[in-house]
């Protein structure tokens, strides 16, 4: 279950160092040579923590922590792997495009680019995203939620729903929660799109059976660092950087 984790943490260069840190009250943010990492702040499982000082360590220890039990940990360990993968180098690296920062927040928003290719299939999302029950206009869909609200599943029913859909989205945030192993395991037989800015960009998710990689790319670190500062929520993304979806 752990191969996802070790194949991320272990291809991150070891003279990378963890220069700056956030545990922000909706979002997580660490600066590293590369840039800005970001991941959704999750409270909670196992109690107490063996962090010290985070500032200063190297980058690899700390993603090491994404496999913590404790939540918050595994929130700055998250952010740490992303610090080392979401930067304009590496979707040159994978897409051969560089990343330009656009005014249209929604140019390489996911549900919105395979909306043609969803009409009429079964399409599960794992996480209740901003708007996403409009999607049920279009095709036959199931939201999964750990906190579920209106008609959607509580997450246990992905053992059931996944292995019966022709696409599904993923949050990032199961990385962080440790669900994302097993999540991709009962959709390997639908294309796979992993959503928001928790997400690695990191073409080793491709041999895990994801097509999609819709994640963002910090593009002003200072005004992102602000945002963090302040609380923003989905916001964070309309400023300071830019959204990007990768195919496989």
């Amino acid at each position: 279950m752990w191969a996802l984790y070790d194949d991320l943490i272990n291809s991150i260069p070891e003279d990378l160092t963890a220069l700056e840190c956030m545990l922000g009250v909706s979002w997580t943010l660490v600066r590293s040579e590369r840039g800005i990492g970001i991941a959704k702040t999750i409270k909670g499982g196992k109690k107490g923590s063996g962090l010290d000082n985070v500032t200063g360590m190297p980058l690899k220890r700390l993603a090491g922590y994404a496999k913590s039990w404790n939540m918050l940990e595994a929130s700055l360990g998250q952010a740490a792997l992303n610090s080392a993968f979401n930067h304009p180098s590496e979707v040159l690296t994978i897409t051969g495009k560089p990343v330009n920062s656009s005014s249209d927040s929604e140019g390489a928003n996911a549900f919105k680019l395979l909306e043609p290719e969803i009409y009429g299939k079964k399409v599960a999302v794992i996480g209740h995203f901003p708007e996403v029950e409009l999607l049920q206009e279009k095709c036959e869909l199931s939201i999964l939620e750990r906190d579920p609200q209106g008609k959607d599943y509580p997450d246990p029913a992905c053992e059931y729903l996944l292995p019966e859909q022709d696409f599904v989205f993923i949050t990032g945030t199961a990385f962080t929660n440790k669900t994302m192993p097993r999540l991709l395991e009962l959709a390997q037989k639908a294309k796979v799109i992993l959503v928001g800015p928790s997400v690695p960009i990191s073409n080793l998710l491709f041999k895990y059976g994801v097509d999609y990689l819709a994640s963002f790319v910090v593009l002003d670190p200072k005004l992102i660092w602000e945002a963090g500062q302040i609380g923003k929520k989905m916001d964070i993304l309309k400023q300071g950087g830019q959204m990007v979806c990768i195919q496989r």
